[in-house]
């Protein structure tokens, strides 16, 4: 024992950093069959995991750019069709407007026919009123021209037609005395 005691300190101390050489090729064998089962099974797995994955985030994207493509168009559609509509509202109040125009150049030329039929009828009322104040003035002039006459010279002038006649070369003289003096006033 003493034997295996000097032996023992005779014997450098074992370095603490540094395993035994057995330790060095038993984790030696662990870590390549870690390193072969990581390899042959987790490896593939984890490629095949990561590889669907990028798969979907393409697909994703290809989905997103698609779909903003489509928006796109949609937007471009929508535009157009909303100057299409405001083309469409000018041109019908632009019509709206011509129209309203229309009519009312159709309703003042109607006002005016209608002012003018008016005006003729009022014109043809006027002058049948004013024929029949001559004619009944005519008469009532020549009665009183008669019966002043017939006062004045003091008999009672016979027959109805040698009256009338002369009521009527009077009042014929009167007219021509007073278109006379008209014209001598234009």
């Amino acid at each position: 024992m003493l034997d295996a005691m000097i032996a023992a300190a005779e014997e450098p101390a074992p370095n603490p950093l540094l395993p035994e050489p057995a330790d060095l090729i038993w984790s030696a064998v662990c870590f390549v069959v870690i390193l072969l089962f990581f390899w042959k099974f987790v490896l593939p797995r984890l490629n095949t995991m990561l590889d669907e994955r990028a798969a979907l985030i393409e697909g994703g994207i290809e989905k997103a750019e698609h779909a903003q493509a489509e928006a796109t168009a949609a937007l471009e559609k929508y535009t157009e069709q909303l100057a299409e509509a405001r083309a469409e509202a000018a041109r019908i109040r632009e019509q709206a407007r011509e129209e309203g125009t229309k009519i009312l150049q159709e309703l003042r030329e109607q006002a005016h026919a209608e002012a003018a039929r008016i005006s003729a009828q009022a014109a043809v009322q006027i002058e049948a009123e004013r024929q029949s104040a001559l004619v009944s003035l005519r008469s009532e002039v020549g009665a009183l021209a008669i019966d002043l006459a017939s006062s004045i010279v003091g008999e009672h002038l016979a027959g109805e037609k040698s009256a009338q006649a002369v009521v009527d070369r009077f009042l014929a003289e009167l007219e021509e005395s007073q278109a006379a003096t008209e014209k001598a006033s234009k």
